[in-house]
């Protein structure tokens, strides 16, 4: 594991120190690593059934969240997760997280971005990959009408974006979220522009492939449950995911175009103003988030940032060989156990 050494130990996040990671020897590789990972099937016979739960998060936005309490949940920390593109609160990761961090005395509220999950007919509009406020919405929600007085936040891939500018956002504004004390970024998608960049090499064809898919799906999904609001016909001439953002996403939320969208969106903006414990997971083989980006001086110069590069891992996979009561997947028990420590 290669731990990042720009930051010198002063804060207690520093003082954080999981067991080293160690591959399957068998998924070696960054794109073995990712794809595996992402297909396979996990069964999770601990954690009890979700309540499902809607939260309104703006006018005409409604989101879906699936939340696993603890007996006493005023008297829990809570774990708010965040998936990636077009991923859900069924996402394996998601519901991996939430396993081993109940498991540890924490509420854990999985939540669907806007459309995610199934759930293009709660909501006009759509998600990106910086909309803050949703999240921040729910928290909100939650420290008002149970109580709850300590979250983290764990995300992934999109959702490690999100969790990073929200983190930045609430650093900047104290007011913001009173009650978060740290988070987790596992292989974020810090620097949008960088990532859509290394998305579009060859050899990563087939994840803009899948991607695109998804998108697809969804916004013909969407047309059909919000008549006369989107117009699909574009949607037969893209390739890209940066084609999807430039037709959609980017004139939907008011930016001038993915470019301007990847700018203001990027949690890179924001990081140096992140003010609790910040964790970074990333491997130096993600197929599409490049580790060097964790290495920009806006992260290297916040002390609240630790960063965690490890050799191999691929995309939000991180599988290690698995041992008593431990299922390999290591970024899910190391971004419970840093949390653990200050939540």
């Amino acid at each position: 594991m290669i731990t990042s050494t720009a930051t010198p130990p002063r804060t207690p996040c520093e003082a954080f120190a999981p067991a080293a990671y160690v591959a399957h020897p068998r998924w070696t590789g960054g794109h073995w690593m990712t794809i595996y990972t992402w297909a396979r099937r996990r069964r999770f016979a601990r954690l009890p059934a979700p309540e499902a739960r809607c939260f309104d998060v703006a006018p005409e936005a409604r989101v879906l969240a699936h939340v696993h309490w603890q007996p006493r949940r005023q008297d829990a920390p809570t774990l708010l997760a965040l998936h990636g593109l077009e991923g859900s609160s069924s996402a394996h990761y998601m519901v991996g997280l939430a396993d081993k961090a109940f498991a540890r005395g924490f509420n854990v509220v999985r939540l669907n971005q806007r459309n995610c999950g199934g759930t293009e007919a709660l909501s006009a509009g759509l998600y990106h990959s910086g909309l803050t406020h949703d999240p921040l919405a729910v928290m909100r929600e939650l420290a008002a009408t149970e109580g709850l007085t300590r979250f983290g936040i764990v995300g992934y891939s999109l959702g490690g974006n999100l969790t990073l500018k929200l983190a930045g956002e609430a650093g900047g504004d104290p007011a913001l979220a009173p009650w978060l004390r740290g988070v987790c970024a596992v292989s974020p998608t810090m620097d949008l522009a960088r990532c859509v960049d290394a998305l579009e090499r060859r050899a990563n064809a087939v994840y803009q492939w899948n991607f695109m898919r998804n998108l697809k799906g969804r916004m013909r999904r969407k047309a059909a449950a919000w008549p006369g609001r989107y117009d699909t016909a574009p949607l037969g001439g893209l390739r890209t995911v940066r084609g999807f953002d430039d037709a959609y996403t980017a004139p939907h939320h008011g930016f001038e175009g993915a470019s301007d969208y990847y700018h203001r969106a990027s949690a890179l903006r924001v990081v140096d103003r992140i003010a609790v414990p910040a964790l970074i997971v990333a491997s130096d083989n993600d197929p599409f988030v490049p580790h060097e980006q964790f290495a920009s001086p806006e992260v290297a110069g916040n002390p609240n940032i630790q960063v965690l590069i490890t050799r191999d891992g691929g995309h939000c996979g991180f599988l290690s060989v698995p041992g008593p009561d431990f299922d390999g997947y290591w970024a899910e028990r190391t971004a419970v156990e840093f949390l653990a420590g200050i939540v």
